[in-house]
């Protein structure tokens, strides 16, 4: 807390979702006492609301077992006016066989962001066919050319008088001014067929945005048209249905390529973390993910940083023992395959739990003995343990 208060822009978890259901377990526990489970949520995420950023976002992995009471915790913790949304992803689309009622086939996610006055979601496209109308690119990234005039009746010359006025453009179609030059093409928003509309900004905002080949002219039809770069974004809608977001491809089968079968179920797919990411961090952002699980998040974060040449950094927290064989090593493997990265692993000291190992691996009591002054040494003993009693 003291090294990363406020610094965390997005914090994403996929919790246990306490669905009660054998099959849906790994090692952790999915079949907690309801209260015991929403008391196990509320501390972390009175904690974690700690770590963001003012313009920070926190998105929770969740199914329909637990969404209304993760819904009312996570409002009384990050105040239901900066709930941002709730989406729904089709991540299993055969569904489940054994379902009594309805086959599940589609989990969601629940946004918050710590102020939602100051937050703000990045302008990207999160689908390749939206992001492969923009087939443009500069130093900000990419975009595609759109008509400067607006030819909707409510963007008439009438209705929107401030947005008439001549653009100048050369007979070369390269130098585009709203001063009036001798030999230059002057146009106007009309339509092909006469119909007088308007430009989308007024004439101070077109000057203001004219640089940096923000407007180009095009010869159509005997006709100058001006055009202007629009970037690249698309629409967020709240149901994700892409393929890319169906772990058993793009989570447990990606897994399985990496470290081998049966390792981990039911990791998510990276392709959601990483839309997750584009939206909601820049290229400096640090992530946290205290439910670190087979490593998703690390690995979306990497292959990230890969694709656009961020510096993104990521905390992960994992108190199980698959930590090291499945986390770790994926992570490892990501930083291999990307040619990439860098993390560092640490483990919590055992403290009385190593002591514990010892214990049970002594054969006499001359070593219980030793193992009990080593104890009364550095150990966490209770207050009512007298020192003397093991040794009489």
């Amino acid at each position: 807390k003291t090294q990363f208060r406020g610094r965390v822009k997005l914090i994403y978890i996929d919790p246990p979702y306490n669905t009660g259901a054998e099959g849906d377990t790994f090692a952790y526990n999915n079949y907690f006492k309801h209260s015991t489970w929403l008391t196990f949520m509320m501390n972390r995420l009175q904690v974690a609301k700690e770590f963001l950023r003012q313009d920070g976002f926190i998105a929770i992995a969740i199914d329909h077992a637990e969404l209304y009471y993760l819904g009312a915790i996570a409002d009384e913790v990050f105040g239901r006016e900066n709930r941002v949304g709730l989406v729904t992803v089709l991540n299993n689309p055969k569904g489940r066989n054994l379902s009594k009622f309805f086959s599940s086939n589609s989990e969601f996610m629940l946004v918050y962001a710590r102020d939602i006055d100051e937050a703000e979601f990045n302008q990207v496209a999160i689908s390749d066919e939206v992001k492969d109308l923009f087939t443009y690119q500069d130093d900000d990234g990419n975009y595609r050319y759109e008509p400067f005039m607006r030819a909707r009746t409510v963007w008439s010359r009438e209705n929107k008088p401030n947005n008439w006025y001549p653009i100048y453009v050369s007979k070369d179609l390269k130098k585009i001014t709203s001063e009036k030059h001798s030999g230059y093409h002057e146009v106007f928003p009309i339509t092909n067929n006469g119909k007088e509309m308007a430009w989308k900004n007024i004439k101070k905002s077109f000057d203001l945005l004219n640089k940096n080949d923000y407007f180009v002219a095009k010869m159509e039809d005997g006709k100058v048209r001006i055009y202007h770069k629009f970037r690249e974004q698309q629409i967020y809608k709240n149901v994700w249905v892409d393929k890319k977001y169906q772990s058993e491809f793009h989570g447990t089968n990606l897994l399985k390529k990496l470290i081998g079968a049966g390792k981990f179920s039911y990791p998510k797919s990276v392709y959601l973390v990483i839309d997750v990411l584009k939206i909601m961090t820049s290229d400096n952002d640090m992530i946290l993910d205290f439910f670190g699980g087979s490593g998703t998040t690390a690995h979306a974060v990497l292959d990230l940083n890969k694709e656009d040449g961020g510096e993104r950094q990521f905390i992960l927290f994992e108190q199980l023992d698959y930590a090291e064989s499945v986390t770790v090593e994926r992570t490892k493997k990501i930083i291999e395959t990307n040619k990439s990265g860098d993390f560092i692993y640490c483990e919590l000291m055992k403290y009385n739990e190593a002591f514990m190992e010892r214990i049970q691996a002594a054969k006499t009591s001359k070593e219980l003995l030793k193992i009990w002054q080593d104890m009364a040494e550095g150990s966490f003993l209770n207050w009512y343990v007298n020192p003397e009693m093991p040794e009489e």
